[in-house]
């Protein structure tokens, strides 16, 4: 008997999605819940596990077809042997190429974890022994495979080692590569330019003194992560001055609908971080209510979860106001874009040591440029400047936040 797969809801108002990779083929034998295909939507990638053990069947889509919510994309022969079940090949369209074997011995393909991780670390999967059931390769056997080659030592050179051979010359041929645009990117391209085309976009600019806050990490970082179980990072302070700045001045955690100003009486931090197929925005809920333990261990869950590609629509959906730190990448200063349909975005750079003058003296400071986007059909710039200066102020006086100054 054969159990048909069929695209499963993908989350409010999203109807198709596209086959991204085909995770098992006509005749792989695949277990209860393990996935079968990666389909891309708007925002995510979402794998589509089996809901029997069996043998996959027919693929009834090929890789770059849109398929919509609730259509049969593949079969399963419940309990068919391995090798039993007939290879249908999707239709008209050119099968995708074999993925790299799991183990040196295998023939399985590899779950995205695992490939994301093989790309990241830069290791030959044929040669891991996969620990996995059967024989699958791990996102942990990739990790451990990488510190054991890292920690490996170069050979050492003798006396009687030749030189290598100079590389040969090649003409100066040169090769350009074309891949498609991934539904993700597609969208993400979509959203920015139709934020410049329908926003009027600003941007204003602050710097902001980081000793406060570097002084009480240091001096609070064990406790805290003792107590708690997550690092203390600079994330939640932005997000509490954020906070603080947005009940002051509501139009910044506001946006335009039609002909509408939306308020907001809560404060949702979309906060943005990178995963394997671009920039993602999960959203902190109700992060006025949360104190720093809980937003730090929620950035930090959604960072793993980027990595890893499991985050979902839920966890995108909604947002007031977006955090974008380019400051872990090196970024000095940049105008960072809003996030529609939200009206601004706090965008964070690095920390360097620069002179300031305090009491007519000229020291040196951990400084960072922090700057503001935002949309001026809603917010004005007395109200930008006023919101940016008061997270500045947050920041170089913590003591602010406690008091809700």
């Amino acid at each position: 008997m054969a159990t048909e797969i069929k695209v499963p809801a993908l989350g409010e108002s999203v109807t198709e999605g596209t086959i991204g990779e085909w995770l098992k083929q006509p005749g792989d034998t695949v277990a209860v819940d393990e996935p079968i295909v990666s389909l891309e939507t708007d925002k995510v990638a979402v794998e589509v596990p089996s809901p029997v053990a069996g043998v996959v069947g027919e693929l009834r889509a090929a890789v770059g077809d849109t398929v919509e919510v609730g259509a049969v994309i593949a079969t399963v022969e419940d309990g068919v042997a391995a090798g039993e079940a007939t290879k249908v090949e999707p239709r008209e369209a050119p099968a995708p190429a074999p993925a790299a074997p799991e183990s040196g011995d295998g023939a399985q393909t590899l779950s995205p974890a695992v490939r994301r991780a093989v790309l990241e670390h830069g290791v030959d999967p044929s040669t891991i022994k996969g620990s996995g059931k059967d024989g699958r390769l791990t996102k942990e056997d990739v990790v451990a495979a990488a510190k054991a080659k890292s920690a490996s030592p170069a050979p050492a050179a003798t006396a009687e080692t030749s030189p290598a051979p100079a590389p040969a010359e090649t003409g100066g041929a040169r090769r350009e590569e074309r891949v498609k645009m991934t539904r993700m990117r597609q969208t993400i391209a979509k959203r920015l330019k139709g934020a410049q085309e329908n926003a009027a976009l600003l941007t204003t600019f602050n710097d902001v003194d980081m000793s406060a806050v570097i002084e009480a990490r240091e001096k609070y970082k064990d406790l805290f992560a003792k107590k708690h179980d997550i690092r203390l990072g600079f994330m939640g302070f932005f997000a509490k001055a954020s906070c603080l700045a947005l009940k002051d001045v509501p139009s910044v955690n506001a946006y335009i609908e039609d002909d509408e100003i939306v308020y907001h009486d809560y404060v949702d931090i979309s906060v943005a971080v990178s995963a394997p197929n671009g920039l993602v925005v999960p959203v902190i809920r109700d992060a006025q209510d949360k104190g720093f333990a809980r937003i730090e261990k929620d950035i930090a869950d959604f960072g793993k979860r980027a990595k890893d590609g499991t985050l979902t629509m839920d966890d995108m959906k909604g947002g007031t106001f977006t955090i974008s730190n380019g400051g872990v990448f090196g970024s000095l200063m940049s105008t960072p874009i809003i996030n529609p349909p939200q009206s601004a975005v706090l965008g964070l750079h690095r920390i360097e040591d620069r002179p300031v003058v305090r009491d007519g003296e000229i020291v040196i400071r951990p400084m960072m440029y922090i700057a503001l986007s935002y949309d001026h059909r809603l917010i004005d710039g007395r109200e930008a400047v006023t919101a940016l200066k008061i997270i500045k102020e947050a920041i170089e006086d913590p003591t602010r936040m406690l008091i809700d100054l």
